[in-house]
């Protein structure tokens, strides 16, 4: 299989090198804007090749699109007017309403995969990209029928080979659950970052008393924000409702803790715990 990766940061990056690792992929060329990442990527081994977007399309028989959410959709137009019956195209994006409905009505939709590897971390770039990422991870694919079978059947074969568990999700339930599990972490972790930042300015103090609780509820404060503030604002509207009943709970909390209401605390973080029975289930 021929593989082009669009995009060589930390997603596209990490997918060009499992599938060169697993053997999946016999040649995978990559498409990127900035000049120094194209060479650390040739370098680093995670392409064979750097190339325009039009020639590494003609010659890949999967296209994966590994840009920020605000570009994907344009990109997928763009590549669906020229892909044949033959090509397969897939985003590997956070958000999907959009996306969705912007290529709903292409005639080449049947060759596009809408799919989510549901895995990150605070770093960037291709420097940032590793073989092992998605293994034991899960993938979500959004409107599978909407996608031909052989596109479709391809495309969880190769997530099924990188070890990853496949999920099926219309885009609008996608969106909302990225919105719970990952978007709002992010936003909490911006904030925490700023609100220290503000009220503790003494660099050292920060350094020296911060421990590994502090340092791991901090952690994605480091991403990228050209990656995060286009993901915020197309999901606006599930973030601004996950927003709204994260600051009600916070005020719930806030309130407890100002009248001395140790009964109210202990019911919020014993509920709390709870969260580990969900997380470890299987």
């Amino acid at each position: 299989m021929r593989v082009a990766v669009v995009g060589l940061g930390l997603i596209g990056g990490s997918f060009a090198l499992a599938l060169k690792d697993k053997n999946i992929a016999s040649s995978v060329v990559g498409v990127e804007a900035n000049a120094n990442h194209a060479q650390l990527a040739v370098k680093l081994g995670l392409v064979d090749s750097v190339l325009p977007l039009n020639e590494a399309v003609e010659g890949a028989d999967l296209i994966a699109l590994a840009v920020p959410v605000d570009a994907i959709p344009q990109l997928a137009i763009k590549i669906l007017n020229r892909v044949t019956a033959n090509q397969v195209v897939i985003d590997m994006g956070s958000t999907k309403e959009e996306l969705c409905e912007i290529i709903s009505q292409h005639p080449a939709r049947g060759r596009f995969v809408a799919t989510h590897p549901m895995w990150g971390t605070e770093f960037s770039g291709p420097e940032a990209a590793t073989a092992d990422s998605f293994a034991g991870r899960s993938v979500v694919i959004c409107e599978s029928e909407r996608s031909d079978d052989d596109a479709l059947m391809a495309v969880e074969n190769i997530y099924t080979s990188l070890g990853m568990s496949l999920l099926k999700m219309n885009p609008e339930q996608h969106d909302l659950h990225a919105a719970y599990v990952s978007h709002i972490s992010h936003i909490t972790s911006f904030i925490l970052s700023t609100t220290v930042l503000e009220k503790e300015r003494e660099e050292e103090a920060i350094f020296n008393l911060a421990g590994g609780g502090f340092d791991s509820t901090v952690r994605l404060a480091k991403s990228s924000a050209k990656t995060w503030i286009p993901i915020f604002l197309q999901n606006k509207y599930n973030v601004l409702d996950v927003l709204r009943e994260y600051i009600h709970q916070l005020s719930i909390f806030r309130k407890a803790l100002e009248k001395d209401d140790t009964q109210t605390l202990e019911d919020i973080i014993t509920r709390a715990n709870d969260i580990k029975k969900v997380l470890h289930k299987n």
